[in-house]
């Protein structure tokens, strides 16, 4: 596997490209990313990894400023899932769609490109549901952000469903049932007396 392209980041918020020796920009790191270049950034004095917090900070200013990919309520969503027990089946859940939506994205390209080779890449930017790319895969994103949560609703429907004789599986803020009042004891029917009536003399 090829060593990753290794970028510096300074104190004054600088990205220093160890590779071509100069200083580039956040845009330059974004054109890395679309060309498929694998990089590391890394703080110029502690060797902390970076990365991450290069590339989201990408995704915010091309959600700023660019066409947008997600919606409020799914933001709002992705952040009630932080610190949640189901965050990891989340994060995988959108990982995978997201790979498989490049996938689908890639294959439709070059079997246009087949079928139309005339016509140039990014004619086909466009071609969905006539939305940029962006936006597309935001409704599909959200879509399956979507599926997640109703599938979280559904298994916590099912649980309470068979818990429900259980005290403790009641949802918070509901009533506990009502216990049955125990039935009344009837009373015992009076035995008469086995004992003779006594006779006068």
């Amino acid at each position: 596997m090829a060593t990753p392209r290794i970028i510096k980041k300074y104190p004054n918020r600088r990205l220093y490209d160890t590779e071509t020796s100069t200083y580039i920009t956040l845009a330059e790191v974004k054109d890395l990313v679309l060309g498929y270049k694998e990089f590391q950034v890394v703080d110029a004095k502690s060797g902390e990894d970076l990365t991450r917090a290069i590339l989201l900070q990408i995704i915010l200013e091309e959600e700023s400023g660019g066409v947008p990919m997600f919606s409020t309520d799914m933001l709002a969503n992705i952040i009630r899932y932080y610190g949640h027990s189901m965050q990891g089946l989340m994060g995988s859940y959108l990982e995978r769609s997201i790979h498989a939506f490049h996938e689908a994205q890639k294959r439709f390209q070059e079997q246009a490109q087949v079928l139309i080779p005339k016509v140039p890449p990014d004619a086909f930017s466009n071609i969905i549901s006539g939305q940029p790319i962006p936006q597309v895969m935001g409704g599909y994103l959200e879509k399956g952000a979507k599926a997640v949560i109703d599938m979280q609703d559904e298994l916590r429907s099912q649980a309470y469903k068979l818990f429900a004789g259980f005290p403790y599986a009641q949802p918070p803020g509901a009533e506990p049932p009502e216990t049955p009042a125990p039935p009344k004891a009837t009373p015992k029917p009076v035995r008469p007396s086995a004992r003779k009536p006594r006779t006068r003399k």
